[in-house]
């Protein structure tokens, strides 16, 4: 469903991202880690078609997202998260939730909000300005922007940040039945390593703007001769 072939993104002097390949197959969900500023979401804005590549290809589903006639073909079948991207603040979660089910074409879209708020415990201030909302509740919206399509390739930046832990393992159980039921395709970029071993089938590190290292979260703790993914985590960024 998704592959990278050598992108990489330059900031006038700063690469950001180097030469980078990676593939992810259909029904899969694979964790994208690594410590602030090691690329991870300039990587996810460019999966999105947001950001450019200085150099190399993204594919989506056998389709170049540079290429123009591709590309509103390809989005329709992705959505996203990201604590670095509000949603319109003098918009009502409802208004932000109609908007975006209607730039998605978004069959029975009533019905789909509805249950969305119920789902995400939503309906209790569906009226209240997005603006005006506690960063966890913001957080809530927008994951049901992010189903708002059924979409089949569901990029998630840290999307239990900011959470309460009942809430964040509600919404850890939530993304996991969405994924098997729907068979969607998710990369996530988190730093929450419990979250990253409950929910990824594959693990791959990213440093400095480069992929060091790949595999399962076992394959990675038995290699690097540590107890769990945090402390792998720890002395990977840390060499």
């Amino acid at each position: 469903m998704i592959e990278i072939n050598d992108i990489s993104k330059k900031y006038k002097s700063t690469l950001a991202v180097k030469n980078i390949s990676f593939k992810i197959k259909k029904n899969t969900i694979v964790g994208l880690l690594g410590p602030n500023g090691c690329g991870k979401t300039t990587t996810i804005g460019m999966l999105l078609g947001l950001i450019k590549p200085t150099s190399g290809s993204v594919f989506i589903d056998g389709k170049n997202i540079e290429k123009e006639n591709n590309r509103t073909k390809i989005l329709e079948k992705v959505n996203f998260i990201s604590p670095y991207v509000e949603l319109p603040k003098k918009l009502t979660v409802e208004e932000n939730l109609k908007v975006y089910g209607r730039m998605y074409g978004v069959n029975n879209l009533q019905d789909k909000i509805l249950n969305l708020m119920e789902d995400l415990n939503l309906l209790d201030f569906k009226k209240r300005k997005t603006g005006e909302l506690s960063s966890g509740q913001k957080n809530r919206v927008s994951l049901a922007k992010a189903l708002i399509n059924d979409p089949e390739i569901l990029l998630l930046d840290e999307p239990t940040a900011s959470l309460d832990p009942d809430v964040g393992d509600y919404i850890r159980t939530y993304i996991e039945n969405f994924a098997a039921k729907k068979g969607t395709t998710i990369l996530l970029a988190s730093h929450n390593m419990n979250e990253v071993e409950r929910l990824c089938n594959e693990v791959m590190m990213m440093k400095n703007g480069k992929i060091i290292d790949k595999g399962t979260c076992n394959e990675l703790i038995k290699k690097h001769g540590r107890k769990n993914l945090e402390e792998t985590f720890l002395k990977i960024v840390r060499e």
